[in-house]
């Protein structure tokens, strides 16, 4: 099973995942922009504001498909739990915004570029926060944390939920951070009680 944590920067994700790890350590845990020399580049990128828009996307895409080959096909494979904190959605809903002016219908073309390939997610856990609220907790130290962008992930984010609204369950990231914890980690338990319901026996 494969289950991801997607938001506006600033939600609250890794924190949460960082939680999840302590909370179920027999899990696999993983991450987007991985800790490889993909991600490396992934990161360089999004720290230069003059980087291609197209080029980076396609970095992030052989990131994803190298964390997929590498760590998440081979945990699933095994039979195991995986969590990654952001995964395609991430590219979805960010990187749509990035090509926008550069391709038409940049959100339908970003998947159909991964449709062939990728591993969709079993349940994504979506944690939403406001994208001023999102700017103001990440500092806006890169180009993809300002507000005015977000807003526009913001909404590439609803329109996937609105595609897939069995896969995503929405929590609210305005609340405490103790009160975000206690709910991501009841969502969790409920999604694992169904995947033990429905999965097959051995």
């Amino acid at each position: 099973m494969l289950i991801t944590l997607e938001g506006l920067d600033g939600s609250g994700k890794t924190t949460v995942w960082e939680v999840l790890r302590e909370e179920y350590p027999e899990f696999v845990f993983t991450r987007e922009p991985t800790d490889t020399w993909y991600g490396d580049a992934v990161n360089r990128s999004m720290g230069d504001d003059d980087a291609d828009p197209v080029a980076e996307l396609f970095l992030f895409t052989a990131d994803h498909a190298a964390h997929l080959a590498d760590t998440v096909r081979p945990a699933l494979e095994a039979g195991n739990i995986v969590v990654s904190d952001r995964y395609s959605d991430s590219r979805y809903a960010y990187q749509a915004v990035s090509i926008d002016d550069a391709v038409p219908r940049p959100l339908e073309y970003i998947r159909g570029v991964h449709q062939p390939w990728t591993r969709p997610p079993d349940a994504t856990i979506y944690l939403d926060v406001d994208p001023e609220t999102g700017a103001a907790r990440s500092g806006a130290t890169n180009k993809f944390e300002q507000a005015a962008y977000l807003s526009q992930v913001q909404q590439n984010y609803e329109r996937l939920m609105k595609a897939e609204p069995e896969r995503f369950v929405k929590v609210d990231a305005t609340q405490s951070p103790e009160e975000v914890l206690d709910s991501v980690i009841d969502v969790f338990g409920r999604l694992l009680e169904e995947h033990d319901d429905f999965a097959p026996d051995e």
